[in-house]
Order: C-alpha cells, then structure tokens, then sequence
C-alpha cells in the first residue's frame, strides 16, 4: 500500500508560513557558513558547512509581530529569545508540518542543518517512519533536492562528522535522554573523533532544533541541554504546550 499526502491543505500552508516568515529579508547568499573543523591530533583540516543568520533580533520581532497579527494570536511585546512556538492540535499533521517547513527553509533560504530533538523512543521511531514515508512525496515537491537523515546512535558517533560537513540539508532526530547528561558519550571527548566530543560537531552546524512534544523537556537540565545544542533558533511544535515561547501559529480544537 503506498501512502498519498495532500500538499495544499491551508492551516498546514499557514503554520509553514508562520516559521518561513520570520526569515523574511534573509538573502540566500548569507544563510551558510563554512568554517574549519580543526581535530585535535591531525594535521588536517574538515570543512564543515553550517547554517548562518544575518538578520538582527529587531528584524526578526517586526516579522514574528506581522505573522501573529495575521494568525490571530496575541503579538509579543519583546522577543522572547530565539525559541518560536507552533500549536497543532493531534492529528493534523505536526509531523508533516515541521518536516516540510525545513524543506522550504531550505528552498527560500538556503538553511541545511537540523535536529528534531523529541522526547522518547518511540516517537523517535515515529518521525524516522515519517521522514521514511514522505521522502518521495517531498521529492516531487521540491525537485529531488538532495537530504540525509539519520537517527543518533552513541555507537556510530562518527556519523557527526557527515552532518557537519555535507553539503546537503542533513536532519538528525536524537532523544534528549541521549545528550541530557554529562556522562552521556555524545558529551565526552571520543577516540573516534579524534578526541573531540560528538555534540561539538553538531553545535558548529549552528542547526534549527525543532522540539516534539516541548512540555516533555521543561526541566532544567532539559531544557539546558537544548540550549547546549548552539541552535539558530528553536522550533517548538505540540499541541499542549507548557510555555508558548514567541507563538507563530495556534490551531487550537477549536479552530481543528
């Protein structure tokens, strides 16, 4: 059986476009950065390709205040740091929103690295299904642009080094029990990286985190850990958000 997904559903269009325009002004030129990896160790160095943002934090405010203006939600006085909320409620297609709002991140912008932080197994193993069974739809939809996604594994550390340095949009999905802790091995320096700690070359990326189910890590450490992740921004979708951070978008149960 082969799955088909609607591409023009409108309140999916809108809670895309309620992320894409807070970019409003980013020239495509400016949105990636290359810089060097240096490993402790080698005399060679790693070109790594990360994501770069040129708009200031006032820019950024004008545009957030425009997108809440035209959704209908209440306009932020002040920006709320880097960290954006988008309420759906379930079953309206989350998953499919925020997968898709990198591909047109990637396609208005020229952003290419992400990390969909989620809060247990088995929804991890939900959105690898999901990026799985999208993948030809989103091809279609965008021209066969080229994307590597990988689900973390502390025994395959040096995967990191692909999605540092690829030039090509790269979405890792990782469980924040899996960086929460110091002792975590993503954490500590490792061999096989040449004694450099597997996070480091994801916080160089300066990747878009997008949070699944955000009121599952609202603790302290959590919450610590994420921040630790060096983000561009941070994309938060649920539909029972514990904190709305700078809300873009709400289809509450009564507007679903």
């Amino acid at each position: 059986m082969k799955l088909t997904f609607e591409s023009d559903l409108q309140f999916q269009q809108d809670a895309i476009k309620s992320i894409t325009d807070l970019f409003e002004g980013q020239p495509m030129e400016d949105s990636i950065m290359e810089y060097d990896l240096k490993e402790k160790g080698t005399l060679s160095l790693i070109n790594g390709v990360g994501n770069n943002l040129v708009l200031s934090e006032e820019q950024i405010l004008s545009n957030l205040r425009s997108i809440q203006e035209n959704n209908e939600v209440e306009k932020s006085t002040r920006l709320d740091g880097m960290h954006f909320s988008i309420e759906m409620e379930t079953g309206t297609g989350k998953t499919y929103v925020y997968l898709r709002t990198i591909y047109e991140l990637n396609e208005l912008y020229g952003f290419k690295k992400f990390v969909i932080v989620v809060p247990s197994v088995a929804i991890r193993e939900g959105v690898l299904k999901n990026l799985e069974i999208t993948h030809e739809h989103f091809q279609n939809l965008y021209d066969n642009t080229p994307i590597n996604f990988q689900v973390y594994d502390s025994s395959k550390v040096s995967t990191l080094r692909g999605f540092a340095t690829t030039n090509t949009i790269e979405v890792l999905v990782i469980n924040i029990d899996s960086f929460a802790k110091d002792e975590n091995i993503i954490n500590k320096p490792n061999d096989k990286l040449n004694g450099q700690k597997p996070i480091e070359f994801i916080q160089a990326t300066n990747p878009f985190v997008i949070v699944d189910e955000p009121q599952n890590m609202e603790t302290e450490k959590r919450i610590n850990a994420i921040n630790n992740l060096n983000s561009l921004c941070t994309l938060r979708y649920s539909a029972t958000h514990r904190n709305r951070y700078n809300l873009t978008y709400s289809l509450n149960p009564v507007k679903a």
